[in-house]
């Protein structure tokens, strides 16, 4: 999207604009692609250039004949091949210049030369356009100078007042697109240092995070609906609420409810609310989350375990923006952004009926699937140094340090319960380690300390990640190393300079472990 704020103020356009009202006496002004108006015209008090367009947006209905002029002109240069076109006004003879934006082959916006009348007009003309600006609610005292005055262009001035603005056009196009370069460069060297590892509450500098990161700054400007899938544990509130807190309405509450925490009678009066008397014990009028929420985010969690009937209500409000509070007789309106989570598989739940599919689609317009903390192993020393960093603050003593055999059982342990559990498992080794600045394995949970140690007490953690740890010592470990190489290639992008380096070894030895295990991706592409 153009950032059309900036246009105004850039050097080169700014000067143009100038320009053009100096030499040809028009307004200057930018649509973006759905026809409306991006420049400062619609301000009120803005000062006009051109006074034949001052008359004009001062009609009753002055924006409407511009806005068919706009309209009717973006769909000529949509379907034309040509940069530029010269159009004939709602205004009988008035005519004016347009000049597409084009972005990465994407029509963004039009830059508009308004208004100017040929050289060669004729009195039977002019007095057909005055005829139209008095219908159209104009004083006659402001039309006779205003027409008197209007440029009168040659066919060569309007060849020159073309090129022009198509200048204005492309710097416009070139500034987008100097702007989109550095803003991806940025990205992707916040993404190469590997420092950006918060974004809002959340936590984490693994490839799966920093891509959650990334969408979530996409669409923080957006107002489309959100729905977060992913295990419990794993951070689905805290999503809700970046999203909520990047976004316009920041401003305005954000409401969760539970939705598994209510029955269908509560869950209704709770998100809708309810008139007085509609059931016993409804001694007063009460708002419902929707109309408390109004103009800002609702968190529905675990709306996986709604039921159908409720899932109908919530379709209503998504649909048409009303609801009806339990026991009333009239619908309210509603302005709230649905932000919608489960760690239910709702694709089997449609399956089974249990869920329905056109309230899916409702709300996942954007989908975020929250990785489990197994998937994202690397992001655990700094998780746990941040609620190391939040218990002992919270409890006023010195800052404490997990022991590097703790941090093996720790990182060996496939956390279920995800970061939920690991925060839990902080808190209970703050406590339990007194006064003690290091905590060592001993004192972990059971299920951590033993798991890995085979038996009926946990999963072998070789065979967790997929390793053969039966037969001879040399074939275990050259699948180790042929797992290890093939994981860093994909990691590396198949940079084996990098991958050299990570390992510690030289290229040469790696280029030769690659051949002997097959792992060319020239080969493998070529399905050899």
């Amino acid at each position: 999207m153009i950032n059309w704020k900036e246009m105004g103020s850039l050097h080169v356009t700014s000067k143009l604009e100038e320009i053009l009202s100096k030499w040809f006496g028009v307004e200057m002004f930018y649509a973006d692609e759905n026809s409306k108006i991006r420049s400062k015209h619609l301000e009120k008090d803005f000062a006009y250039k051109n006074h034949f367009m001052k008359i004009q947006m001062g009609m009753n209905y002055g924006y409407e004949y511009m806005g068919q002029d706009i309209e009717k002109c973006t769909d000529l240069l949509q379907n034309k091949d040509g940069e530029s076109t010269e159009f004939s006004s709602f205004f009988p003879h008035v005519k004016g210049v347009a000049s597409k934006i084009i972005v990465d082959g994407e029509y963004l916006g039009t830059v508009f030369a308004y208004p100017f009348v040929l050289e060669t007009i004729t009195q039977n003309e002019l007095a057909e356009t005055k005829s139209k600006m008095l219908e159209c609610g104009a004083d006659e005292t402001d039309i006779i100078p205003v027409l008197e005055n209007i440029k009168r262009l040659s066919g060569t001035d309007v060849d020159y007042l073309t090129e022009l603005l198509g200048l204005v056009a492309q710097e416009v196009m070139t500034f987008h697109a100097e702007i989109s370069k550095r803003e991806e460069r940025i990205q992707e060297l916040n993404s190469e240092l590997g420092e950006k590892y918060r974004y809002h509450t959340m936590i984490g500098k693994s490839k799966k995070m920093q891509a959650i990161y990334r969408l979530l700054e996409k669409i923080s400007s957006s107002e489309s609906s959100v729905f977060i899938q992913g295990e419990n544990g794993t951070g689905k509130e805290l999503i809700a609420k970046a999203i909520h807190f990047y976004s316009p309405r920041r401003d305005n509450l954000l409401l969760t409810v539970n939705c598994s925490a209510f029955n269908d009678n509560l869950l209704d009066s709770e998100l809708f609310g309810h008139v007085k008397g509609a059931f016993t014990g409804a001694l007063k009028d009460k708002k419902g989350l929707f109309e408390t929420a109004h103009g800002g985010t609702l968190f529905l969690d675990e709306i996986g375990d709604t039921s159908l009937s409720m899932q109908v209500k919530l379709l209503r409000v998504l649909q048409e923006g009303t609801f009806l509070p339990v026991g009333a007789t009239s619908p309210r309106k509603a302005d709230v952004r649905i932000v919608a989570a489960t760690n239910r598989n709702i694709k089997e739940m449609m399956g089974n009926g249990d869920f329905r599919e056109d309230l899916f689609y409702r709300i996942n317009v954007i989908n975020v699937h929250l990785p489990s903390l197994k998937e994202r192993v690397e992001d655990i020393p700094i998780l746990i140094d941040h609620f190391l960093e939040k218990r002992c603050a919270e409890s006023g003593i010195p800052i404490k340090r997990i022991s590097k055999k703790c941090m093996e059982k720790m990182l060996d342990y496939q956390w279920p319960g995800n970061v939920r559990e690991l925060e839990n498992e902080i808190e209970r080794l703050v406590v339990l380690s007194g006064e003690d600045k290091n905590i060592t394995p001993e004192l972990l949970s059971t299920r951590i300390f033993e798991y890995g140690d085979g038996g009926s007490k946990g999963k072998n953690i070789a065979t967790a990640r997929g390793i053969n740890t039966n037969g001879s010592l040399k074939s275990a470990l050259e699948e180790l190393e042929a797992l290890m190489i093939k994981e860093g290639l994909k990691r590396c992008n198949f940079n084996k300079s990098k991958l050299s380096k990570e390992l510690g070894v030289s290229r040469a030895s790696l280029i030769m472990k690659v051949e002997k295990y097959g792992l060319d991706k020239r080969k493998l592409a070529a399905g050899e």
